[in-house]
């Protein structure tokens, strides 16, 4: 029985002690609310770098549906306004610093004519801080594909078209809208450097196209020669990625190759049923400029505005400028020609020197 009242007595004893010790040990602790150490302790330095934190693991975000709505939206959206979006235009900076050139094969090459050679290499020699690039005929449609993958349909146009002598009209467009800078044909040398183009009383931050004047002929025959009484140049332009000229051209361009392209119309190495001139060339392009000038949507015009015209360059002398774009001399790109008033290489608004060889022809049509 005492035996009995023992371990009894044990017992109380030892569950006792268990509740006293569970109690000491789950006793709260008191947690600062504040990042401030105890007062005992210094506070590091402020230059002390912390030690590493780790991130917490975060949930990927879900593309929400309105996210999803504004892309298909887009998808729908005319093509000249999808160029908008993925090459929008700023005006103000200064012009990319890149000088394009397309060419059969790279200066590299043996095959790279000696003739072209001082010509190529003056526009390294006139633009030392310029990134310069000759896109060979072989890396060109590899380059549109890249950087209109999210307009697909220029790439397949660009493909489409049937000789080279469109595709390199069809190039300087695409590069300028897509990167900027100056596009120049291989067979141009460079007189001054660009940064003398404009003079520097203007604003360059306020132009973002600058295109010279090809032709000016004050003569009664002048629709057997040129596409247009006043017919811009298009072997040496400067733009600003994005500029609206540029995207509505590039805009044109496609859709008319993509109709031919249905139509079926268009067979490798044969003529389009439009002409050059009409389709890639001088033509078009100057048709979009004026557009471009006499445009509600990118100009603002009061009751007593009257529509720039084919008569406001003629026999100019000096730079010329109308919303954001300059407009040059005819002697500033084409020095030397001997006609239209046209100055010679050594004029003070002498620019560019064109060779006229041709670089978008055949190569049995091309100077050896």
């Amino acid at each position: 029985m005492w035996s009995t009242r023992k371990a009894v007595v044990a017992a109380l004893v030892l569950v006792t002690l268990f509740f006293l010790i569970r109690h000491t040990t789950l006793s709260p602790i008191s947690i600062s609310t504040t990042d401030a150490p105890p007062s005992d302790q210094k506070a590091p330095s402020r230059p002390y770098p912390p030690p590493p934190q780790t991130p917490p693991t975060q949930a990927l975000p879900k593309s929400s549906n309105k996210d999803q709505q504004v892309v298909n939206d887009l998808s729908l959206k005319p093509l000249r306004t999808r160029l908008g979006y993925y090459f929008p235009y700023e005006n103000e900076g200064k012009f990319p610093g890149y000088v394009w050139q397309t060419w059969k094969v790279g200066p590299a090459s043996g095959a790279f004519g000696d003739h072209l050679r001082p010509l190529e290499a003056s526009w390294s020699q006139k633009h030392p801080g310029f990134v310069h690039e000759v896109i060979t005929d072989h890396a060109a449609e590899p380059l549109i594909k890249y950087l209109f993958a999210s307009v697909p349909e220029v790439a397949e146009a660009y493909s489409a078209m049937p000789l080279p002598v469109l595709k390199a009209d069809f190039f300087r467009y695409l590069i300028l809208l897509a990167r900027g800078g100056i596009y120049t044909d291989i067979d141009t040398e460079a007189l001054k450097s660009a940064a003398e183009w404009l003079p520097p009383r203007l604003d360059h931050s306020s132009v973002g196209l600058v295109i010279g004047i090809e032709a000016d002929p004050d003569r009664p025959d002048w629709a057997e020669w040129y596409a247009r009484r006043i017919q811009f140049c298009q072997w040496t332009i400067q733009a600003k990625a994005g500029h609206p000229v540029l995207r509505e051209i590039v805009s044109a361009i496609t859709e008319k190759t993509l109709e031919l392209k249905r139509k079926g119309l268009l067979k490798h190495g044969q003529e389009p049923p439009v002409s050059v001139m009409e389709y890639t060339g001088p033509g078009i392009w100057t048709d979009t400029v004026f557009n471009y000038f006499n445009s509600h949507e990118y100009f603002e015009f009061d009751a007593k505005y009257q529509n720039i015209t084919v008569q406001d360059f003629f026999n100019i002398k000096e730079h010329k400028k109308v919303g954001d774009v300059v407009i040059l001399p005819i002697t500033s790109f084409s020095p030397g020609v001997g006609q239209m008033n046209a100055g010679e290489p050594d004029d003070p608004m002498a620019f560019v020197r064109h060779d006229f060889e041709g670089s978008w022809k055949p190569e049995n049509e091309r100077q050896q």
